[in-house]
């Protein structure tokens, strides 16, 4: 297998880096420059044609794109220490969490990032006031998220997921974009504090 990967601060290849570094897992890996645009060559784009990354190419040539893919993949070669819920309802409720940081903080990330971002403005037609409307927007859903999971070890419940690998990678990407948590929200600072001390997390 290759991991085909990226350096910080992109977010999703990442995901899969610290998700291998729980699991233990070594596999080789090809870095891929987003900044020289390689993840848009017609090599790379025949093996995505989305142009993103990362994609895990496996020794057959099946090429998995996706992060939560990949992640799900390697859970299954690899189920111990289980990072999607080991019971029925524990599985449900990370998916449950997972897809609310994917969908909710994360593509909020995302708008500002690609609409309202010096870099991005580049390489894209931008739309300034919907991408700017999104600062505000994410530091609503860090505020949603903070009263949500008071009184919980990590996002998803007493267990560490791939809930919490998605949300500190958000997390993460949305401080190097200047997207900041705000100051009250202690349960967020006190979880990422937790994850962020976790061997794994500088992957």
């Amino acid at each position: 297998m290759i991991l085909y990967d990226a350096d910080m601060p992109a977010p999703n290849p990442r995901r899969v880096r610290i998700f291998l570094a729980e699991k233990g897992i070594e596999i080789d890996k090809k870095s891929v420059s987003i900044i020289q645009g390689e993840h848009k060559a017609p090599g790379y784009l025949a093996k995505n044609s989305l142009g993103q990354v990362p994609i895990l190419e496996l020794d057959d040539g099946t090429i998995l794109c996706e992060s939560t893919a990949i992640c799900r993949y390697l859970e299954a070669l690899h189920p111990e220490p289980s990072l999607f819920g080991a019971a029925p309802l524990q599985s449900a409720m990370i998916d449950m969490w997972n897809r609310r940081i994917e969908l909710r903080l994360f593509s909020t990330i995302g708008m500002y990032w690609v609409h309202a971002h010096p870099f991005t403005a580049k390489v894209v037609k931008q739309y300034t006031d919907f991408g700017k409307s999104n600062f505000k927007n994410a530091q609503n859903i860090m505020r949603w998220l903070d009263s949500e999971i008071g009184g919980r070890e990590f996002i998803a419940g007493d267990t560490y997921s791939i809930a919490d690998i998605s949300a500190l990678c958000s997390i993460d990407f949305a401080g190097f974009i200047g997207i900041p948590v705000p100051e009250e929200c202690a349960n967020v600072l006190a979880w990422h504090k937790r994850v962020s001390d976790r061997p794994s997390a500088p992957a």
